[in-house]
């Protein structure tokens, strides 16, 4: 993946953004908490996709790195964080209060102190919040996952996890073309293709501290993942 930025931080923290105005500033509070209690040199990072709602002005108000990105998509957004992240290792999360932003350890010692190119969570190695996450996404992305595995001969047991890190150095090996969720599988068909190394790590998921609408459309953005797989393997 080319870059845009030299190297010049220890962790950058990439959020994609899209009208999270009620939720966006806590999760920026709390990444750069974890930075500045860690002793890190590092930089929070959210991609405003087309808020309406103000949340990039809000995102801002709480310290982070503000960049746009005009071209809708989840792996649009988070593509274009990671171009212009300066970390040694990229943490990336949703900005919904979903994830803990102040548990981040084994997203960057497994790579900076043993030497993984990549982390991924898995949240079904802990018991999910009631309600964060639905029946049928839950069977979907099992589905999903298990049709990784064998199409990319990995072990990942939890393709669609939204928190993952990883490694600068992987990131410049790696070629990224997708814009929808589908990215999300994309990012590990990628580190099998290039023998990249990725350790797995239990998290949990809560549910969303505000009442939303969820983006996530479960008939399509499932399509979409499974189309990447077999369009991949054949």
């Amino acid at each position: 993946m080319k870059l845009a930025r030299p190297q010049s931080k220890d962790i950058s923290i990439v959020m994609p953004c899209l009208n999270e105005i009620k939720t966006v500033g806590e999760c920026v509070d709390i990444a750069s908490k974890y930075i500045k209690d860690h002793n890190l040199n590092g930089e929070v990072i959210v991609v405003d996709n087309g808020s309406t709602d103000g949340s990039g002005a809000e995102a801002k108000a709480h310290g982070a790195v503000v960049i746009r990105e005009s071209r809708k998509g989840y792996g649009s957004a988070i593509r274009k964080g990671l171009k212009y992240s300066a970390g040694a290792v990229v943490v990336i999360g949703d900005c919904d209060t979903t994830y803990d932003f102040s548990d981040l350890d084994g997203f960057y010692y497994w790579i900076t102190d043993s030497g993984y190119d990549m982390v991924i969570g898995n949240r079904f190695a802990r018991k999910m919040e009631k309600g964060a996450m639905p029946f049928t996404h839950n069977i979907g992305v099992k589905f999903l996952s298990l049709a990784g595995r064998i199409a990319f001969k990995t072990d990942v047991y939890d393709f669609h996890c939204g928190l993952r890190s990883i490694s600068r150095t992987a990131l410049e090996k790696v070629r990224y073309g997708t814009i929808g969720m589908e990215f999300a599988t994309e990012m590990i068909a990628e580190a099998s293709r290039h023998d990249l190394s990725i350790h797995q790590i239990p998290i949990d998921l809560k549910t969303c501290k505000y009442e939303r609408r969820s983006k996530l459309n479960a008939v399509r953005d499932g399509i979409r993942h499974l189309t990447y797989i077999i369009r991949e393997r054949l």
